[in-house]
């Protein structure tokens, strides 16, 4: 009788975990679809922008406008997706406004609308919260920095595969080519996400209080990390996602060769998002990574607008890309640490709210520093930024160990 238990416990367990699993790859299959289409056209559009026109400084608020409405939308929606205890409707929106920000760019040639789109953008990022909780949900705690590391791989090849083949596009067909892919492809993603069950947590984790925010808000560690990544996500948004196309088409490379750009940037951070975080974490620390990584990057940003060609240029990008790899996951896992679960989508939200800012503030800076002194100027904001965090990772990060560790006490999530 005993053993007929045992095997129907363990069967049970086996059912669970094969459910568990389909949803996993399920829900990755979405998010692929979900930053492949408001990823196809971002190494193609500060010189789209600038196609139209327009000039640094609003090829800058074009760029900026992303990471401010991420400052407005996501703390709200973390809070709302807590309060309602609902993840899928979020989802929805997600998609929805991604596909709509396609549309909006094909709306018209005036930099105004390429404005109005990129921030119907930011919203559909905006959801990237509810996402990055959703996802933690399908796996054990234990298992949060397996499920991160999942999540975060999966982001990366979706941005590097959309990016490698939108200089082409436009190249062969023409500037509006990657708006109505990406399009199609939120489309087709919004129909799978209809299939998605709803995720609620247990009734002891009912739905976040108002008066527990204040509390989530102050936890000093995600106060730090939040700001470091405010740092981090500047010089991310003031380089491959903002002005080094526009340097590499001056120095003479054909808006078909961004494909290589993007290559030369996003696989050393693929590797080292993977594996270089648990490995410089080992040696030198959750500390001395920040600190590396971050001076690394300021040196390769600072390097950018003295190469001579394309090859050269795409080397400071394999630099900058393993650098900033190494940054992002540790930042991730220690962003949540020690905050309950019925909490994390509003710390979460907290999170990515603050570093928008770098996503915003950064290129509209960049774009003013542009307009004044050409494009070394923006880099050499970039260069200051990454310098300016890693004196402060010196002083506030204590070395707490690998990230591993970190990520395995936290148990959340993915970002951009």
């Amino acid at each position: 009788m005993a053993t007929v238990q045992r095997q129907g416990k363990e069967e049970r367990v086996a059912e669970v975990k094969g459910s568990r699993g389909g949803s996993r790859l399920f829900f990755l299959i979405i998010v692929f679809m979900f930053w492949f289409s408001s990823y196809i056209y971002v190494p193609v559009l500060s010189p789209y922008v600038e196609h139209l026109g327009a000039s640094y400084v609003m090829v800058g608020s074009v760029l900026g406008v992303y990471g401010l409405m991420q400052i407005l939308f996501r703390l709200p929606i973390g809070i709302g997706s807590d309060v309602l205890n609902r993840r899928r409707p979020f989802i929805y929106l997600g998609l929805i406004a991604s596909g709509a920000s396609c549309l909006l760019f094909m709306a018209g040639s005036h930099p105004g609308w390429a404005l109005a789109a990129r921030a119907v953008s930011g919203i559909a990022a905006s959801a990237w919260v509810v996402y990055s909780v959703m996802f933690a949900g399908y796996f054990p705690k234990e298992d949060a920095g397996k499920a991160m590391g999942m999540l975060q791989f999966t982001t990366v090849i979706a941005q590097l595969a959309s990016m490698m083949i939108s200089g082409y596009m436009v190249q062969h067909w023409g500037w509006n080519t990657p708006f109505v892919i990406g399009g199609l492809v939120a489309a087709a993603a919004l129909l799978l996400a209809l299939r998605l069950p709803e995720q609620q947590m247990e009734k002891r984790e009912s739905a976040i209080q108002i008066k527990d925010l204040a509390g989530v808000i102050k936890e000093p560690l995600l106060v730090r990390v939040s700001l470091l990544s405010v740092l981090a996500h500047c010089v991310l948004f003031i380089t491959m996602f903002g002005y080094t196309p526009n340097q590499a088409l001056n120095i003479g490379a054909s808006k078909e060769s961004l494909g290589w750009l993007t290559l030369a940037f996003m696989l050393p951070h693929a590797v080292a998002t993977l594996y270089g975080s648990r490995l410089f974490g080992r040696l030198l620390g959750d500390r001395g990574t920040l600190m590396l990584g971050f001076a690394g990057s300021a040196l390769f940003t600072l390097l950018i607008p003295s190469m001579p060609n394309l090859a050269a240029l795409c080397a400071t990008q394999v630099g900058n890309g393993f650098m900033q790899g190494l940054i992002f996951p540790l930042l991730l896992g220690k962003s949540v640490s020690g905050v309950a679960p019925f909490k994390r989508a509003t710390a979460m939200g907290f999170y990515q709210a603050v570093y928008a800012i770098g996503m915003s503030g950064g290129p509209f800076v960049a774009g003013w520093m542009s307009a004044a002194y050409g494009l070394r100027g923006g880099f050499w904001l970039g260069g200051l930024a990454a310098g300016l965090a890693a004196v402060l990772s010196w002083v506030w990060i204590k070395d707490t160990g690998a990230i591993g560790r970190e990520q395995g006490k936290s148990g959340h999530v993915a970002n951009r």
